[in-house]
């Protein structure tokens, strides 16, 4: 088979067919990604593949520093053709990693390029792509890959004003672009004087005195309720884990954030301990707040951040020094969904695991949490097992992501991909996932595990490709071609 054939990943008819027939059409539900949007506001209009490409994305950075190139070429201020020649370089030594598929996906499906990208070829492929880009600004970008709804991640004290500008203009005939609520910088109390000012800034962006722990938490409830008049209906954390509440034996249990928060300032001691019960507490605030207004709630949990502190100190953070990490979730999770349940808060809920260990502990642990109050009430899939996450968001971590959650759970009420992305480049990734989707369900066909029902099996694709996640999340839609 030819690379990247029609039918690239589907290793059967049966797949072929689901593919072609049923997944290819559907459009592109973006629930989670990180694209700016700004961008999707100005509705920009790329210089140059440098900056529609390589600009912010550290998977390819983490690849060009494997292969020796300088970090000028990455974050650095080398010339954008420069930075795009030592990625072309980079290419070829990337075999059997996903950026060899992504890159030629992407350049296939965005530009009808079907060079392979490498040293020799970089600038044809560069003049070509400039060229499209020129008249292909971000608005066309989401018409091509037929997006209906775009998710972007957004701290509580945006002012939401490209949001409004979206909202109020008419430049996407298709796509929906909503907010998303991250309110992760509202919990770290450890960080001192980044917090005190995060509170400060809080204090001025909603008007409401946060002097006490009282205030402190209306003004969250009022950018919660700001978000939701703007179209939020997800909210997204990103932490290591959630705190096992075996710290209630030492006094730092549940209701301990008001007084962790009001004497901040004096000497701390057991500085782990207090945070640890304030991002307990936060996080059942937040899940009822959620829980109140019908959201769906998102835990991404397990990424250990800025392993290399020289690139830290020199560069910041999410510039590609990230890694799985080995971290205890079981208990934190079960408390923590527990006690949401208990209350009868329990919003729609996503987990996500990057540590591959994981897989069968969040997919079984979403078992325990279906159906019950809380939330929108008798929807399907209440609690999912979401979808490969970031080390995970290849081929093997697909695949393992799916056969778990089909043996802990209800594979035909998964909601499916998103990007997780910051490149408007990225929406192959979705082909992807349906391909590899489709050559699943045709291989178990093939082997006689499950019944040749092309009729019904297409249907399941059809909804795990989008219209799960149309429904599941309940947001209004423009018209899309399906």
């Amino acid at each position: 088979m030819a690379f990247l054939s029609n039918d690239f990943l589907l290793s059967n008819d049966t797949a072929c067919q689901l593919y072609h027939d049923f997944a290819a059409s559907q459009p592109i539900y973006d629930y989670h990604c990180h694209l700016a949007p700004a961008d999707l506001a100005n509705n920009r209009r790329f210089g140059n593949l440098f900056e529609a490409w390589l600009e912010g994305d550290h998977y390819k950075w983490r690849a060009m520093r494997a292969n020796g190139v300088e970090e000028t070429y990455c974050t650095g201020e080398a010339d954008p053709y420069e930075k795009f020649l030592a990625f072309a370089k980079t290419v070829p030594h990337t075999i059997r990693n996903p950026l060899y598929h992504w890159t030629h996906l992407e350049l296939q499906r965005t530009f009808g390029i079907d060079l392979l990208l490498n040293e020799d070829t970089a600038r044809e492929i560069w003049d070509e792509a400039n060229r499209q880009l020129a008249e292909m600004p971000v608005a066309s970008l989401l018409d091509k890959f037929n997006v209906a709804l775009v998710g972007t991640t957004d701290d509580p004290l945006d002012d939401l004003r490209h949001h409004q500008a979206i909202a109020a203009g008419s430049l996407f005939s298709k796509t929906v672009v909503v907010p998303t609520f991250r309110p992760d910088r509202a919990c770290m109390i450890q960080d001192g004087e980044a917090f005190d000012a995060y509170v400060n800034r809080l204090q001025s962006v909603s008007g409401v005195d946060c002097a006490t722990f009282e205030g402190f938490l209306e003004a969250i409830k009022q950018r919660h309720d700001f978000f939701h008049e703007h179209g939020a209906r997800i909210s997204d954390h990103g932490l290591t884990h959630i705190p096992a509440p075996f710290l209630t034996v030492r006094g730092m249990g549940c209701g301990q954030a008001k007084t962790i928060f009001e004497t901040r300032g004096a000497p701390q001691k057991d500085r782990e301990e207090k945070h640890a019960a304030f991002v307990r507490d936060m996080l059942i605030y937040l899940g009822e707040l959620d829980a109140e207004k019908n959201w769906t709630q998102q835990y991404h949990l397990g990424a250990t951040r800025n392993n290399n502190g020289w690139a830290m100190d020199q560069l910041g953070p999410d510039t590609g020094f990230d890694s799985i990490g080995d971290f205890p979730q079981g208990e934190g999770l079960s408390w923590l969904l527990g006690e949401l349940a208990r209350r009868q808060k329990l919003p729609q809920t996503i987990l996500y695991n990057l540590n591959p260990a994981d897989n069968y502990l969040f997919a079984s642990m979403a078992g325990n949490f279906q159906g019950g109050p809380g939330g929108r009430a008798g929807v399907p899939g209440k609690i999912q097992y979401g979808s490969a996450w970031w080390f995970l968001d290849q081929k093997e971590g697909m695949t393992g992501q799916l056969n778990t959650l089909s043996s802990m759970g209800l594979l035909t009420r998964f909601v499916g991909m998103l990007t997780d992305s910051r490149s408007f480049l990225s929406y192959p990734r979705h082909e992807y996932f349906r391909r590899i989707l489709c050559d699943l369900l045709g291989k178990d066909v093939e082997a006689g595990e499950l019944p040749c029902d092309i009729p019904m099996l297409g249907q399941v694709v059809k909804n795990i490709c989008f219209q799960n996640a149309k429904a599941y999340f309940g947001i209004p839609l423009k018209t899309y071609v399906s």
